[in-house]
């Protein structure tokens, strides 16, 4: 009887961690977006802000030394609200973000890029700052597919 009784405590316990450990079928870490990208918790919580939120309200700010932009809730045409919804949110967006303006050379089109280490430099990701609701406010951000490197320095 001893026995049986801590089968069951430790068939309880087992089924208590599994639960604690397995995400739900509709928990933010299991869902995915239409693109076939996974949405994290932060883009859901994103979400929620920027329907609370007016389009200019800060979602996070990105830094370079002491200067910091902002990523704002936005528009269709800027912001946020444009990134997800034309180049995709998730955790490898938010890093390659942070990346390009924290240590990505200027690009000349008012924000910073991030470039493959080769001769010539091929650019990969790209950043631009300026919008309608400030100057140093994220645009947009987005992989560079077909890097222009014509008139490139010779190596």
């Amino acid at each position: 009887m001893l026995h049986n009784t801590s089968v069951k405590a430790a068939l309880s316990a087992t089924a208590v961690i599994s639960a604690l450990l397995i995400p739900a079928a509709g928990s933010a870490s299991a869902a995915s977006h239409a693109s076939g990208q996974s949405v994290t918790a932060r883009a859901d919580s994103f979400d929620a802000k920027c329907r609370s939120h007016s389009r200019t309200y800060i979602l996070k700010k990105y830094y370079r030394g002491p200067q910091f932009f902002t990523l704002r809730c936005g528009t269709s045409t800027w912001g946020w609200k444009h990134i997800k919804a034309r180049h995709g949110w998730n955790s490898t967006m938010d890093r390659k973000i942070d990346a390009a303006i924290w240590s990505g050379d200027p690009n000349g089109r008012g924000g910073y890029s991030t470039y493959l280490n080769q001769c010539p430099r091929v650019e990969k990701f790209r950043t631009i700052i300026g919008t309608p609701a400030g100057t140093n406010d994220l645009l947009t951000a987005y992989k560079v597919d077909q890097p222009a490197v014509a008139g490139a320095a010779r190596c």
